[in-house]
């Protein structure tokens, strides 16, 4: 190799690396962010950080995975009533009868250059060989 010198002294690189932020500043702005009216952007603008990542916290924090803090979801529960005997549902017979409804039901699959079009009811064994065919 003419002209070609090599280093072998190991020079620190100039790219940054990425920052670990405390768990209390995310808490913090995060809790934050989920304030009303807040904007996410100028918060994040105002603590020097990148406004995904404050959104990612938020959405952190309100499933509850940073400590101590609870979730924001709430569980509510509807009042129950019980009843001293049991209540009878009048029942439509007419409603309870299905009604058979007709269509017509075509299925149209391209595989490469062949087009196979399936009208209806049609045999699972048969389908199963003509996409056998298909595939070798």
């Amino acid at each position: 190799m003419m002209g070609t010198t090599l280093d072998t002294e190991m020079k620190p690189g100039n790219r940054k690396g990425r920052p670990n932020y405390p768990v209390e500043f995310k808490r913090r702005l995060a809790a934050a962010a989920c304030e009303a009216g807040v904007s996410v952007s100028k918060l994040a603008m105002a603590n020097e950080v990148n406004a995904n990542m404050v959104f990612k916290w938020r959405r952190e924090f309100r499933a509850g995975l940073f400590d101590d803090a609870p979730p924001q979801t709430t569980t509510k529960l509807l009042p129950v009533v019980l009843a001293d005997a049991p209540v009878e549902v009048a029942s439509d017979v007419a409603a309870a009868q299905p009604t058979s409804v007709t269509a017509s039901v075509m299925v149209e699959i391209i595989i490469a250059d062949a087009v196979v079009r399936v009208h209806g009811g049609a045999d699972a064994a048969l389908l199963r060989t003509i996409f056998q065919s298909l595939r070798a």
